[in-house]
């Protein structure tokens, strides 16, 4: 005789939730497509996709010059991370997990926003700088790589010019992690 789960009550209270958050279309602030607000809020997804803004992720875009290279002042920024709070605040709070829910649908909408090829790669570069700057990667993060990479058919690795190289020295952060004893 096999083991049987208990049912658990919360279970079907919890799926017509997420159906009900699946089915209503959420009110984002809308952006000229290809405009530094668009580009700023996907960076801005990225602070905050693994659920908060971290000092050493705002030193990643200071160090690379991110957002000057996009045109977007950090006024200007503040601004659309602002923006962005307060409309998933409004529409994407989920009182089941007491997080903030983006689905992949809501994520491809936005980065449809951005159309050039060549700002979608400055884009994921950004955002990749943003998901290593902290040494982790949560899962919040890995959704939007995986979204962003297939949203607008880009190899993550395309952004960064990764060359395998003979001969080619490896970059400090990847050398430190090599020699850092894995923990199990």
């Amino acid at each position: 005789m096999g083991s049987r789960k208990p049912n658990n009550p919360a279970a079907p209270r919890r799926q017509a939730l997420n159906e009900a958050q699946e089915e209503r279309e959420l009110t984002l602030r809308n952006y000229p497509p290809d405009s530094p607000q668009a580009s700023a809020r996907i960076l801005a997804m990225a602070l905050l996709a693994d659920g908060s803004i971290d000092f050493s992720e705002l030193s990643a875009l200071a160090r690379r010059g991110t957002l000057q290279r996009l045109g977007i002042s950090e006024a200007a920024f503040d601004d659309v991370i602002h923006d962005l709070c307060a409309d998933l605040l409004i529409d994407n709070f989920s009182p089941v997990s007491g997080y903030l829910v983006l689905g992949r649908d809501l994520l491809r909408r936005l980065l449809g926003d951005i159309g050039d090829p060549a700002l979608q790669k400055k884009l994921l570069r950004g955002v990749l700088d943003i998901v290593h700057a902290d040494g982790e990667l949560a899962g919040g993060e890995a959704v939007l790589l995986s979204v962003a990479a297939d949203c607008w058919d880009i190899d993550p690795f395309d952004s960064y010019r990764i060359l395998a190289t003979p001969g080619r020295r490896l970059p400090s952060q990847v050398r430190r992690l090599r020699r850092e004893p894995t923990q199990r």
